[in-house]
């Protein structure tokens, strides 16, 4: 029943999608700004109206750092429609769970730990602030990686792959490359987001709000937008190496343009040398372009 119901989410999705080529205005715009960088730049973006559909180096699999808390927050999500958790469940938080050396504005607040936290503030903690000790505890609590890898793959999505928790990326730089995704299948998972295919309306609008009430990377997506633009967005970073090295700096999410239309914009920037200031601006000068190409062309 559940592969049916997957290869009709597949249709729906993919029913209408018409790719854009490198030579157009858009594709030869992306291509220009991702040039300005020491890395590999992998763009997508989806006009989740008409299906037009642009990507950049769509065959690398990028590491997504904290973007993997997207697709986690859904898995976490669809279980709760499914009755087998509620947003308003308490789960208990001890010293053990609140790991030091990575971030996590829950530990700094609580430090000593042995509180109560609702799934709801799990949730809020994870998606809007990037809590690495929240997502892993929604890890436990979800079935781990192998669980939400699985919900991905029955969504519909391929190209994408969750196999590590946050704890194991800090112990080994390597390890991040195992949680990695295509641009197309990140555009694919905000599609089935937006399109409602896997969450309840209840859960979606949820998810919306913690997505738009982030305040991180506004130097990304965000960045160069008009000031009253609404995104809903998550973010993803890694640290950057010996050698110079920075392995990911991402944004992953939908616009809405001042004419209703919904654009899906997703940036990885992968293994750059450049530093973070210029990893993010081509993040928003991608993000800008796509803003104006829709904006004005009326596709």
């Amino acid at each position: 029943m559940f592969f049916v119901r997957s290869v009709i989410i597949l249709c729906y999705m993919f029913q209408s999608f018409v790719i854009i080529g490198q030579n157009s205005t858009l594709g030869s715009e992306i291509e220009k700004i991702a040039g300005q960088i020491e890395a590999t730049v992998g763009v997508g973006v989806l006009n989740l109206q008409s299906g037009e559909k642009f990507v950049l180096h769509d065959d690398h699999h990028f590491p997504m750092q904290s973007v993997y808390k997207f697709p986690l927050a859904m898995a976490v999500l669809k279980q709760i429609d499914d009755g087998l958790l509620s947003l308003d469940h308490s789960i208990y938080i001890t010293r053990e769970d609140l790991l030091p050396d990575t971030w996590s504005p829950i530990r700094d607040q609580n430090p000593e730990g042995n509180f109560d936290m609702t799934i709801s503030e799990l949730l809020r903690y994870t998606v809007s602030q990037s809590d690495n000790n929240g997502c892993d505890v929604l890890f436990r609590l979800s079935g781990g990686p192998t669980w939400v890898n699985g919900f991905i793959h029955e969504s519909g999505i391929t190209g994408m792959e969750i196999a590590t928790t946050e704890e194991e990326m800090h112990r080994n730089w390597d390890i991040q490359y195992l949680n990695w995704s295509t641009p197309s299948a990140m555009l694919d998972l905000l599609n089935v987001f937006w399109k409602k295919t896997v969450l309840s309306q209840q859960s979606s609008d949820f998810l919306w709000k913690i997505m738009v009430e982030t305040n991180l990377g506004p130097n990304r997506i965000r960045g160069i937008l008009p000031e009253e633009a609404i995104v809903a967005h998550k973010t993803g970073s890694s640290g950057t190496n010996d050698e110079g090295i920075t392995a990911a700096t991402n944004d992953a999410g939908i616009m809405l343009l001042e004419d209703g239309d919904a654009i899906a914009v997703v940036v990885f920037v992968s293994d750059s040398k450049a530093g973070n200031m210029m990893n993010e601006k081509v993040i928003a000068e991608i993000s800008k372009a796509a803003w104006d190409y829709y904006s004005h062309s009326g596709n």
